[in-house]
Formats: C-alpha cells, structure tokens, sequence
C-alpha cells in the first residue's frame, strides 16, 4: 500500500525551512521503487541565504568561542550518535538500500572522526620559540577559516559528511553541508544531532539541491572552503570551479582499485577478501575492489573459490537480513546493467551474470545480483571505467611486476590491495605502487580517523586528504606572531584554583 511521500527541506538556523520550494526532487525506496519522500531543492537565492547565516553564526561567536566549549558540544554529539546510531542506520538503508548492518557500520566509521574531532584542544596546539632575540618570541596558531561548504554522495549518506562536519566545526567554522538528493535524510537526522548537542543555531546548515546549489556554493564569497566526494569529473570540476572563485578545495574523486593476488597467499582468505570488497554495498564504494589481478597459475583456482562463494549470497531487501541490497536509483541499475553486455561483447567470459536468479524484496526494487569476468583486459570499458556496482572482473598476469605495471599505470589511484605471505614482497608493493592507500591482506584500507584519506591521481584534486591532521590544517590557517614585552606586571589576588571557561 502506498503513502503519501514525506516532504525533506532545508535546515536552517537550526529549524527547518518554511518556504515554498519552486523545484523538488522524488525520494525512493530502492528496494521497492516505492516514493517515499519529495525534497525540497534550493534555489540560488537561498544558498546566499543560508551562508548569510552561517556567515552570522561564525561572527557572532562560535568562531571565537573557547576550545572548552567547543569540546564540551563535540564530546555530547559523540553520546548522541552512539545511541541513535541504529536509528540513523535504518534511515540509510530505507534511502539508500544497504543492508542494516552495513549502514550502522558506515556510521560507527564515521563516529571515529567525530572522536578524533573530540581531540581537538591537542590538534590546534601551536608551537612556541621563546627569546629568539632579545626579549622576542614567536609562536604560531590555528584560526577557523569561516564558513566552509561540504558537498557529499549517495553512496555514504553519514559516513562521509561525518569525515568533514565534526572536524570543521572543532576547529571552529561555520558549515554549510549539501548531502546528495538521493538520500538525504541521514544529515538532517544528523545535523538535529548537532543541535540537540548544545551547537548554535547557525553553525551547521543544510541546503538541498543539485547543481544550482552546487555552483552557488562554489561560487559564493563568503564560502571559504569546499569539501567533495563524488566522481572523478565533478570533482575536477569541483576543484577548478572553487579554486577559480579563490576557494581553498579538496575534492575526492572516482577510483578503480585492484587486489594483486601473488601465487603464495592463502586463497581462502582472498577468495572471502574479493567477496566482502567487490560486492559490499552493491558495490557502490570509492574502496570497492573492481579488479581483481591474479598472478598466474592461481587465476582457476581463484575465479573457482569466488563462484563457489558467490553462489550462496542473498540479494534483497537490506531490512530482511540479506547480503547485498539494490542499487540506489533504477537509472543507475541500469547503466551498471549495460556493462555485463559490454563485457562479453569484448570478449570477457562472463562467469556469474547478476541478472540471473531472484531477490527476496516485496517489491519492484533496483536489484542486480553480484556478477563476475574472467579475462578481462585492459582495453575494455568493464576495466577502463568505475562501474560502481557489483562487478568484479578478474585481470590475470604473469608476474609481480606484470601486475603491479597494470596497477600504477591506472589513471586512478584511490587504493589497492596485495594478498601474499611473503613480507619482501609486500613491503616492496607498498612502497612501488602508485597508490594513496595501500592494504596488505587487508582489501579495503580505509585508514582510521586519526590518518587522513584520499587517494592520488585523478582520484584527488587538491593538496588535502579527508580527516586525520590533514583535515586539521584543511580546516583552519595558520598564523605566526613575533612579539617583545616589557618587564611584565601583575597585580590582584586569588586563591581559588583556576578554571577553564
């Protein structure tokens, strides 16, 4: 039986917006197909609005507030996520369509950046050379930029917006987040968070849009800095339109991250390693393993494992206890549906087909069951581009350098991984491969909040990764003061001890 779909509008000031929006955009539930939202989309002229007050928020106090403050609210929204973390899960995968254990998972990744963010009385510590001349010192220290704009995907509707946000706002900016119009009511869940924490009104918005909303954030003269994770074409456009306007930008770009399979791993644990990476998520992961590179004569052995485990997935609804859910729009099913064709046209053997078989939904949802290539070569579209799906095609060569040439010669270069015993090898990959993250026996090597994220290539534009230290100095800018006193003078008394205010 169908509903009436929910309306999802902007939040403003710490309330939500009560305009009349001129343009919406529908909300589906991907494993039913079912509307289940209208969202409300911004026009240009309320971006400037909404950075107005961001622009008021930061003025007026949250950028001059102390670091004891500042934690207090970061150390009540870590509580609050903790607890409602079950409930932000399930808004993920009703939007979305992963299964509930992986979108509590994407939060709790994303609750350690709000965690280190926790820290961040130590990571705005400065440095300190007292008498350089006489009577001179110089220090140095962080300040906060202002308002900054975080721009997210669909494909983790908390987790990447939490890589940004809770870093941003320790160090003592305003933000203005755009989450993607496929499923946005994880940040507004999110952002009432914030709110309930203790942050003034004012110090997170979010603005719903598309590309209107996009450029006027870009564009904007208040907005100081952008933060982006999407495809690698946006992100450049991303990267050279804000930087165009004076922006400060990082722009997390597209990836194809191969597995380099050596002949002395444990074909166990990579067969079960290629199943987790390759189709987690329907496969909708910039970390995602897409190829896989067998170094031969492993590649029967190999392909044999991941049909035999391929075999007992279940495809369906992600609140039924599946492996794997749907992709997130009926569009992009069937772009990545295109390629399973475009791959055995070229000559691909097309080992286990995703559009065979049934899924357990009550409804007409954007499935794609998890599907494999065997001998796939470079040249061919299912290689060459980011499917973003659960396609995993298997690349065979016969050497360590063969494998590793076809790797580092990959315009991507997000991550990558190496299965093997043999720790000269691996340590020769990790410091060979042109690679930003690197696993060893390990598929998916997301680093934990206190390294920072990012790739290299056409996977990043711009200097700085997502969270860690490097997210620290993104988010704020330095400044050096020289300075000379006279002899110093002090006067009143106080006994009691002193406290932090």
């Amino acid at each position: 039986m169908s509903t009436t779909p929910t309306r999802i509008t902007h939040l403003i000031n710490g309330a939500p917006w009560e305009g009349a929006a001129q343009r919406t955009s529908p909300v589906f539930n991907p494993a039913t197909g079912e509307q289940t939202g209208e969202l409300d989309l911004a026009s240009a002229e309320l971006v400037d609005e909404v950075v107005a007050a961001a622009r008021t928020a930061w003025a007026s106090g949250w950028g001059s507030i102390s670091l004891t403050k500042r934690t207090q609210v970061l150390f009540r929204f870590r509580e609050l996520l903790n607890e409602r973390k079950d409930e932000i899960g399930a808004l993920i995968t009703a939007e979305h369509g992963k299964v509930l254990s992986d979108a509590v998972g994407e939060v709790t990744r994303g609750l350690e950046v709000a965690e280190f963010a926790c820290g961040i009385p130590h990571l705005l510590k400065g440095g300190f050379s007292e008498n350089v001349s006489t009577r001179v010192d110089v220090y140095s220290i962080r300040q906060s930029l202002g308002v900054v704009a975080v721009i997210t995907p669909f494909n983790f509707p908390a987790m990447v917006p939490l890589w940004f946000v809770p870093i941003a706002i320790a160090c003592g900016n305003a933000v203005v987040i755009k989450p993607s119009e496929k499923d946005p009511s994880a940040v507004n869940a999110v952002a009432a968070l914030w709110k309930e924490a203790g942050l003034p009104d004012g110090v997170l918005n979010v603005v719903h849009g598309d590309k209107e909303a996009v450029d006027a954030l870009l564009t904007h003269p208040d907005v100081k800095a952008v933060s982006f994770v999407g495809s690698t074409p946006i992100a450049q456009y991303v990267y050279e339109t804000g930087t165009a306007h004076g922006k400060r930008v990082q722009a997390l770009g597209g990836a194809k991250n191969h597995m380099l399979v050596l002949p002395d791993a444990d074909l166990e644990l990579a067969a079960d390693a290629a199943i987790n990476a390759g189709f987690g998520s329907a496969g909708e992961r910039c970390m995602a393993i897409s190829a896989l590179v067998a170094v031969e004569p492993v590649g029967d052995d190999l392909v044999s494992k991941i049909t035999d485990r391929m075999g007992k997935l279940v495809t369906g609804d992600g609140t039924r206890g599946c492996d794997m859910g749907p992709l997130v729009t009926a569009q992009h099913r069937d772009k990545v549906t295109s390629y399973l064709d475009a791959g055995t046209q070229a000559g691909a053997t097309l080992v286990v087909d995703g559009r065979e078989g049934n899924v357990d939904s009550a409804g007409e949802g954007y499935f794609l069951q998890p599907t494999l290539f065997d001998n796939v070569t470079k040249d061919m579209s299912i290689y060459q581009d980011e499917i973003f799906g659960p396609v995993l095609s298997v690349v065979r060569v016969g050497s360590y350098d063969e494998g590793l040439k076809l790797i580092s010669d990959n315009p991507y270069g997000n991550g990558t991984a190496i299965f093997t015993n043999d720790g000269g090898a691996a340590r020769r990959f990790q410091n060979e491969v042109e690679v930003g993250m690197v696993g060893v026996n390990v598929p998916i090597p997301v680093p934990m909040a206190y390294y920072s994220f990012g790739g290299w290539k056409s996977s990043l534009f711009g200097d700085s990764h997502a969270h860690g230290m490097e997210g620290v100095n993104f988010f704020t800018r330095g400044k050096v003061v020289t300075s000379r006193w006279l002899d110093p003078s002090q006067g009143g008394i106080e006994l009691g001890f002193p406290q932090n205010a």
